[in-house]
């Protein structure tokens, strides 16, 4: 990660963060980046969508953005691969506030995650479209990625099952646990998944600006 040469502004976003790996059950990497993963790979994505912030004076409101990654089995090792698409309906003051945030170039929680980056590529604009059906969240971008997250239900129907006070960079505390089938493709991150670990949760991320 490099430090841009300018101070970074003071930041935040609020929204709503789902993600899809092909780990089975709850990804262990999840509960602790030091876990083994289900596979030998772990490969998946986060999907963001930005209800309100800002970076300075740069409005993010409504930004719609996906990271997907490529990881060791054990996440704490590095080496993994990562890509930013962020929608194409972005001005390019939003695409350079929210490649800033997400590469952790800006601080806050993405700077720890960057820190298990080695391979970043080059960020893409795309069409990205977030359906909210119920608790249901689909992703579609093009060709390039189609995802539904379902959340699982517990006793009383309506409600889903939830991970309550954990801790976590990117999610907030109370993370509802679903199953997910992704199909990804975009060379060299390929994620093809069918009923496996997905959470859906509500995100706060801040930097007070350096």
């Amino acid at each position: 990660m490099t430090k841009p040469d300018q101070p970074i502004p003071p930041w935040w976003a609020t929204g709503l963060l789902f993600e899809n790996c092909n780990c089975e059950g709850i990804c262990p990497g999840h509960i602790h980046f030091s876990n083994d993963c289900t596979h030998e790979r772990c490969m998946g994505y986060w999907a963001i969508e930005i209800d309100s912030g800002f970076f300075g004076q740069v409005d993010l409101s409504g930004l719609r953005c996906v990271v997907a990654f490529d990881s060791p089995q054990k996440m704490i090792n590095g080496k993994w691969t990562e890509a930013i698409i962020v929608d194409e309906a972005a001005s390019r003051e939003q695409l350079l506030a929210i490649e800033a945030i997400l590469s952790g170039s800006a601080g806050g929680p993405w700077e720890i995650l960057d820190r298990f980056v080695e391979k970043r590529l080059p960020t893409k604009q795309l069409p990205i479209e977030i359906q909210q059906v119920q608790n249901v969240k689909k992703l579609k971008i093009g060709n390039l990625i189609k995802s539904v997250v379902t959340p699982l239900v517990g006793t009383a129907k309506n409600i889903p099952v939830t991970i309550e006070n954990m801790f976590n960079q990117i999610h907030g505390s109370s993370q509802i646990i679903a199953r997910g089938e992704t199909n990804f493709t975009d060379d060299p991150i390929t994620i093809n998944t069918s009923e496996t670990h997905a959470l859906i949760s509500t995100f706060r991320w801040e930097m007070v600006g350096q």
